[in-house]
């Protein structure tokens, strides 16, 4: 649906593709990516929400919910216990814990890994308001592309700068362009990843 306009109205259903997600991850990149998957389809589960919805449970479900999904996606890349331990900040005992899920959080991941695995994960979720639209994508990707431009601007500039104080401002300013480019791109790639074209009325 690229070029077209995507309207999202109250009572719209947007469909989160994840079957390009891999299950046996091979990189860094790819166990964010499982990890991010498991995170949104344990999340979605209707007695997930309901825990998420109270707050006092809240911050304790996130948070475990976050720990044994990027356990899970760790194990799943081969990863040893201490590693995962080390990565996510937690002890051996508690990823171990989530792993063979004697904790609720790690069995409910657990159970979203198999209905990815299977294929039969499928996540349609109903839309309150607009949530991205078809020219919030453009205007992403037109402020890429003015960063773009003013960052190979700058590094021209620096080529021709010859004071040390005055490098070291371009430096500055080339490093927070860096960063606002690398966001943007970030969302953009999610977006187009996560957001499936098919939206349900």
């Amino acid at each position: 649906m690229v070029g077209e306009s995507i309207s999202l109205k109250e009572g719209d259903l947007i469909e989160i593709d994840l079957s390009h997600v891999p299950l046996r991850p091979s990189s860094k990149k790819e166990i964010m990516e499982l990890e991010t998957a498991l995170i949104i389809g344990t999340i979605y589960r209707p007695e997930v929400l309901q825990l998420i919805l109270d707050p006092v449970e809240k911050a304790t479900w996130v948070d475990s919910l976050a720990v044994a999904a990027g356990a899970l996606a760790r194990e799943k890349a081969g990863y040893p216990i201490s590693k995962i331990a080390e990565e996510l900040g937690r002890s051996e005992s508690t990823v171990r814990n989530h792993l063979k899920g004697k904790t609720k959080a790690g069995k409910l991941v657990r159970e979203t890994y198999e209905l990815l695995a299977r294929g039969e994960l499928k996540l349609v979720i109903p839309i309150k308001g607009v949530l991205v639209t078809q020219d919030k994508i453009k205007e992403l990707e037109e402020r890429v592309k003015e960063l773009e431009k003013e960052n190979a601007e700058l590094k021209e500039k620096l080529q021709q700068t010859e004071t040390q104080e005055k490098v070291e401002e371009l430096m500055k300013r080339i490093e927070s362009l860096q960063k606002e480019l690398e966001e943007k791109e970030r969302i953009l790639s999610e977006i187009r990843k996560l957001v499936c074209t098919t939206i349900h009325s």
